[in-house]
């Protein structure tokens, strides 16, 4: 069977079969048949084809790694486990901040601890200047599930929709620089999602409880990892569902 992910990969990449062969070290006829026949690559040749579309091994070939590894390699995929996202020091937070240079995503409802850092805004508006790519999901103020998250949290009505509304005041100025784009959503979050570049921070939602006390995962990317990409499947399944609009609830 074609491997039409890894076709695609390299259509999005402007790379063809000569490019790969001479990356790899191997001959042309060799990636053709990666492709074609979907055999797959010897787990060095994986790695630089990987490294060379920006695609995970998983994703490129989702059985070249037995189960049994892939939660070896899962474990270590974490950097650290927090017991609560206000336990991540404040330096983490900066250096993976100041130090993504390509993408930068973030997931959440109101995020407004994320919002009120001025080195947050600061920290976007010189990196897009430099090439960043910035996408950013916030909840909807008056999407239903805003509403109920107040409840299960068990606040005061309105204060999860008004947490979103402060910290959009201060998110939406962004969405006018170039290479910043800013989504609404109405989904029942379950995590929240921090990627910056290959390392990320996923913020678990506890029932009764606000983010801030939530357990959190400090993960880093790899090759052949698989918990990483779940969490950017989720990220991106969810953007797909976003409106650029505030005040509509159709996806774009």
């Amino acid at each position: 069977m074609p491997n039409e992910r890894l076709r695609d990969a390299l259509l999005r990449n402007g790379l063809d079969i000569t490019h790969v062969a001479e990356a790899a070290g191997v001959e042309a006829k060799t990636v053709e048949r990666w492709i074609t026949k979907g055999r797959i690559p010897y787990p060095r040749h994986r790695n630089t084809v990987a490294a060379l579309v920006r695609e995970t091994e998983n994703y490129l070939w989702p059985d070249a790694v037995a189960a049994e590894r892939k939660a070896e390699i899962g474990e270590s995929e974490v950097v650290k486990v927090y017991p609560h996202r206000s336990a991540i020091p404040s330096d983490v937070w900066k250096r993976l901040l100041t130090g993504t240079s390509e993408q930068l995503d973030v997931l959440v409802l109101a995020g407004l601890f994320l919002a009120e850092e001025p080195e947050f805004a600061r920290t976007i508006r010189q990196k897009t200047r430099e090439g960043l790519k910035v996408r950013l999901l916030f909840g909807r103020p008056t999407a239903p599930e805003a509403n109920k998250r107040s409840a299960e949290e068990r606040l005061a009505p309105g204060t999860v929709p008004s947490r979103i509304s402060n910290a959009l005041a201060l998110i939406e100025p962004l969405s006018k620089i170039d290479g910043v784009e800013l989504r609404y959503h109405d989904t029942t979050l379950y995590n929240s999602v921090f990627r910056f570049d290959e390392e990320m921070i996923v913020n678990a939602h506890v029932y009764g409880l606000p983010g801030a006390h939530a357990p959190a995962l400090h993960l880093r990317r790899l090759p052949a990892g698989d918990l990483f990409e779940t969490y950017m499947t989720s990220f991106e399944h969810v953007w797909a569902g976003a409106n650029s609009e505030v005040g509509s609830n159709e996806s774009n």
